[in-house]
């Protein structure tokens, strides 16, 4: 073989060698892992989730010499639904909460125990760091009929129809402040407020201060709604939602009042303890009880039962 043509054979054959070298050390970077930045992680502009929960009881008796119902049954069911949007300077925050629950027993019937349908949704603008100029709406009411039980002078149980499905419905519309100084509490305050309280049905619009001839009844006032949630040591959440309401066209030192409190625990991934207290105050909403004034309303409810958190509630409660 000729000298050059050796030469041109070699140098080919180093060419081919280092070309060779060169894709091996790129496949091999190509393979490593690159460690992502905090900084450069985009923080999403929205979170959505929620939480369903469900407790049942049920209980028989058969020739039981203490006494007691043959019979009784109760479930009362809970749905949260969240979705916050944040970006810059504004903020958008939806919540619906849901309840329902009945006690079906021999002696007494079909009853219900909880019945609540509540939206709110706040669009605000920050200021500054710890206070939004907002605009709140917010919609309440019922799913089922409800029904006053007493009895008669002969003991015979009777039943009066106090509301029914969406009725009554109660609607807010406001302008105003939100001061949010820590992540886990927040008071928004509107002095520029309408409500509504809106009966279809004539027979019942008096129990809640609504013209018998007309099905609304619209306020103008000042609101103010208070958020608050602490953690209890490691499973317990308790949560507090506190709403004011003072009416301008009449009697404005008689303030209406919503105050919603839960109390919730994981027990296991799946099975959590609830008590909850919810209180309302309305001088324009009928005593149950003939004869009698305004008086605040209570409802409370206790148990352990099945609950599913999903979206950014169930990732938050996995941490």
């Amino acid at each position: 073989m000729k000298p050059y043509l050796f030469s041109l054979f070699f140098l080919l054959g180093s060419a081919a060698f280092a070309q060779d070298q060169i894709v091996a050390e790129l496949k091999k970077e190509a393979e490593v892992a690159i460690p992502k930045d905090a900084k450069d992680t985009i923080n999403k502009v929205w979170k959505t989730g929620g939480t369903f929960s469900v407790n049942i009881n049920q209980g028989s008796l058969s020739n039981w010499s203490a006494g007691g119902d043959e019979f009784s049954f109760s479930l009362n069911s809970f749905f949260n639904a969240f979705a916050f949007y944040k970006k810059d300077r504004q903020a958008w925050d939806n919540n619906l909460d849901m309840a329902f629950g009945i006690v079906q027993t021999t002696s007494l019937g079909r009853r219900k125990s909880s019945d609540r349908f509540d939206l709110t949704s706040k669009y605000g603008y920050s200021l500054n760091k710890k206070l939004n100029l907002s605009s709140l709406f917010n919609l309440r009411s019922q799913f089922a009929n409800g029904f006053h039980y007493t009895k008669t002078a002969a003991g015979k149980d009777t039943a009066k129809l106090t509301s029914k499905s969406m009725m009554p419905t109660y609607v807010i519309l406001s302008q105003g402040l939100d001061y949010k100084p820590a992540g886990n509490f927040s008071v928004y305050v509107s002095p520029v407020t309408a409500k509504w309280i809106i009966v279809s049905d004539p027979l019942i619009r008096p129990i809640y201060g609504v013209d018998p001839a007309r099905a609304i009844r619209s306020e103008f006032g000042a609101f103010l709604s208070a958020n608050y949630t602490a953690k209890i040591g490691k499973q317990f959440t308790y949560k507090s939602k506190l709403d004011l309401f003072s009416n301008y066209k009449q009697n404005p030192q008689n303030i209406d009042v919503f105050w919603t409190n839960s109390l919730s625990g994981k027990i296991t991934k799946h099975i959590q303890f609830s008590f909850n207290v919810d209180m309302i105050y309305d001088d324009d909403t009928k005593n149950v009880k003939p004869g009698s004034g305004p008086a605040p309303q209570w409802l409370q409810l206790m148990g352990i039962g099945f609950a599913y958190p999903f979206g950014y509630a169930k990732n938050k409660a996995a941490k």
